[in-house]
């Protein structure tokens, strides 16, 4: 375990006793406790209060077990999900999950904010993936729920509460999750939408048939440009239309055979539409992932019901004002980020406006400078879960010390 100097104390224990017994210290000398993976997501939640110790999983980072005949794998929480799927790929399986950052964010990090991308159309969240944890509390107990087998129901599954409470529980010291095999191709149907409207009817058509897709997306890259037609002066923004991305993954011939029925359907006959083939392919997803990501404004993750994806365009669009607005987003899911680039006071009145829509839901903040943070909550109204929430932060954490009230607990 190495420790070091100036400003909070940073601890890396090497082992999970280690790691609880740093945790217990610091709980005993009621010092407020920031867990730490690869610290991809460390500026989300709150802006962190008085941080006193910060507990790092940088070195619990191995790859603890992989029974790969029940398809399933236990990691310790430092571990990069890529550097697990490149050893999972040694048996050709896979931890479906792309959250942003997927080249670097620990698996830790990953469920302690149940971080999820475009695989989250087949294969879900973190939360429903993953089927026992390893815990350490602020006592120094190290607990276990659920198992290292898909089926086990013994005990309350905190698996599942730690799972997007930005460690305001307990410290998530390993976890074992649910695989899949990694699929012998892959392609991706690229859609260029002529409106919302247009998108609205490719997105109910897709849902409605019979087409088993692993990511379908949606990207709109200017809210307010995608209507806009063809810019007739100086100045005016360029029509950027929405795209829908459409992955199948599978053997080769029914990946050939899923793109040709996509293109058959009535809504996508007229429209722009182009097969990406593997070679290409990876590329076009990672520019996908990073695309919000890269460029400037505050991003918000929210969601809505599928079915009014058209509504939820026309939304965004009247509270836009002279901002630029961007969205990516799970089509069949209804979830997605929505990056807004204008200033300060623009922000903070289009994340107020969100909320107060009836076509959209859970509006959370994600990224955003101090002054936006200072001036709306973060998380929103916690709604009926609080008085849940609140109960498992007294039982597991009684003293808050853990998390520095970046999180909703």
């Amino acid at each position: 375990m190495t420790t070091t100097g100036e400003g909070p104390q940073v601890v890396e224990p090497d082992t999970a006793a280690e790691f609880a017994a740093a945790l217990r210290g610091a709980a005993d000398r009621r010092q407020s406790v920031l867990i730490r993976g690869a610290g991809t997501k460390i500026e989300w939640g709150r802006v962190a209060e008085r941080v006193d110790v910060v507990l790092s999983t940088r070195r619990m980072n191995r790859l603890v077990a992989h029974p790969h005949g029940d398809l399933i794998a236990t990691a310790e929480a430092g571990a990069t999900l890529a550097g697990v799927n490149d050893a999972l790929a040694a048996h050709g399986q896979c931890l479906p999950l792309d959250p942003p950052f997927a080249g670097r964010a620990s698996i830790g990090g990953i469920l302690a904010t149940n971080d999820s991308g475009p695989l989250r159309h087949r294969y879900g969240t973190p939360r429903d993936l993953v089927i026992g944890v390893e815990l350490a509390t602020p006592d120094g107990v190290i607990a276990k729920s659920g198992g290292r087998v898909v089926k086990n129901v013994a005990g309350y599954d905190l698996s599942k509460f730690v799972a997007g409470s930005f460690g305001g529980l307990a410290a998530i010291l390993s976890a074992t999750f649910k695989l899949a095999p990694l699929p012998a191709d892959s392609k991706t149907l690229l859609v260029e939408a002529a409106d919302f409207d247009a998108l609205g009817a490719i997105v109910q058509s897709v849902m409605a048939g019979q087409l088993e897709p692993v990511a379908f997306e949606v990207h709109v890259p200017d809210i307010v440009g995608a209507e806009l037609g063809p810019p007739s002066r100086p100045g005016q923004r360029r029509p950027l239309r929405p795209v829908v991305l459409i992955r199948f993954a599978s053997v080769p011939a029914a990946c050939d055979a899923q793109i040709a029925q996509a293109r058959a359907l009535a809504p996508l006959r007229e429209c722009a539409a182009e097969t990406i083939e593997p070679a290409k392919e990876r590329e076009i997803w990672e520019t996908h992932s990073r695309r919000v990501w890269d460029a400037p404004g505050v991003i918000v993750r929210a969601s809505w019901l599928p079915a009014d994806i058209s509504t939820v365009m026309h939304e965004l669009r009247r509270v836009a004002g002279s901002a630029c607005i961007e969205l990516i987003g799970r089509a069949a899911v209804g979830s997605g980020l929505i990056r807004i680039d204008a200033d300060a006071a623009s922000q903070v009145s289009i994340i107020e406006q969100l909320r107060r829509s009836a076509a959209l839901g859970n509006v959370v903040v994600l990224r955003a400078g101090r002054e936006v943070k200072s001036r709306v909550d973060v998380w929103g109204p916690a709604g009926d879960l609080e008085p849940v929430w609140r109960s498992l932060k007294q039982a597991l954490d009684p003293h808050s010390i853990l998390n520095a009230a970046r999180g909703p607990l």
